[in-house]
């Protein structure tokens, strides 16, 4: 259910696809330090834009290094570290365990439980450190497997579900900016929802799994699924322009009004030629 909150890469410009990367990087690295190397297989480019967007708002201090990994063993990578990207590592293995959970649930697959059983290792450790996030994941995907067990036909719902997960995480700390910041995760993680909807829709209906718009009865071309998903992006991008937001402002403006449908087009097409 991750993987479209990414950039358009050939439209940043040099400086700022080396700023991403590192973001990207210094989040690896994180998930390395403080969880395990073998928990960054759950590594994902959606929490590196979270990663950005919080930094861009709090401009914490940052360290910076560069280092060969076992990923990369032969050059050097810069990365870069802060409070937030410590934040957003330890989301990214929480929702990485979940993801894996539910994908075992849905189809037994033996790599999505020793997958979760990796993550797993972590949970009571990043529990304590955030524990309304936490609660707040738990809770979100209980509701979710509910409604899918219900074959709930109406899409807001799940989707609504899966937003409300998405804007907790938005929200580092309860402030002046936690309602924004709320209010922008969750019509993100709608989008998220149902995208990625749209995208199994086939998939969904040859192994009979739940997809809302299967449950809706609508057909593989029915109009409305990228009206749904403009409508949804286009309140996430006004609540995302009423925060104060300078640096790396541009790398957040790709990624909201260019890298996600860039993403999604790549994704239709791919499902196309199956």
């Amino acid at each position: 259910m991750f993987g479209f909150v990414s950039a358009n890469m050939q439209e940043l410009s040099k400086e700022e696809a080396a700023r991403y990367n590192a973001v990207y990087c210094g989040i690896c690295r994180d998930i390395r330090l403080h969880c395990s190397s073998a928990a960054r297989l759950a590594l994902s480019y959606d929490l590196a834009f979270l990663a950005i967007l919080l930094m861009s708002l709090y401009e914490p201090e940052e360290s910076t290094g560069n280092r060969a990994c076992n990923l990369h063993p032969i050059k050097p990578h810069r990365w870069v570290d802060s409070e937030y990207i410590r934040y957003c590592a330890y989301m990214n293995v929480v929702l990485g365990y979940y993801n894996a959970t539910d994908d075992y649930q849905d189809e037994a697959h033996l790599s999505a439980k020793l997958m979760g059983n990796i993550l797993g290792k972590n949970l009571e450790t990043i529990h304590t450190l955030y524990p309304r996030q936490c609660a707040a994941i738990e809770a979100c995907m209980k509701q979710l497997r509910q409604l899918e067990k219900d074959n709930c036909d109406n899409p807001d719902l799940p989707a609504g579900c899966f937003g409300r997960l998405l804007g907790e995480l938005f929200v580092y700390r309860e402030d002046m900016w936690a309602d924004t910041l709320r209010q922008t995760g969750e019509a993100l993680g709608r989008y998220i929802y149902l995208a990625d909807a749209v995208m199994d829709y086939r998939r969904d209906v040859k192994k009979k799994q739940y997809n809302p718009f299967v449950a809706m009865g609508k057909g593989e071309n029915y109009p409305q699924w990228e009206q749904y998903l403009v409508m949804t992006i286009g309140r996430c991008t006004d609540y995302y322009e009423r925060l104060p937001l300078v640096q790396d402002k541009g790398i957040l403006d790709n990624i909201l009004y260019s890298g996600i449908w860039v993403e999604y087009r790549k994704r239709v097409r791919s499902k196309q030629d199956d």
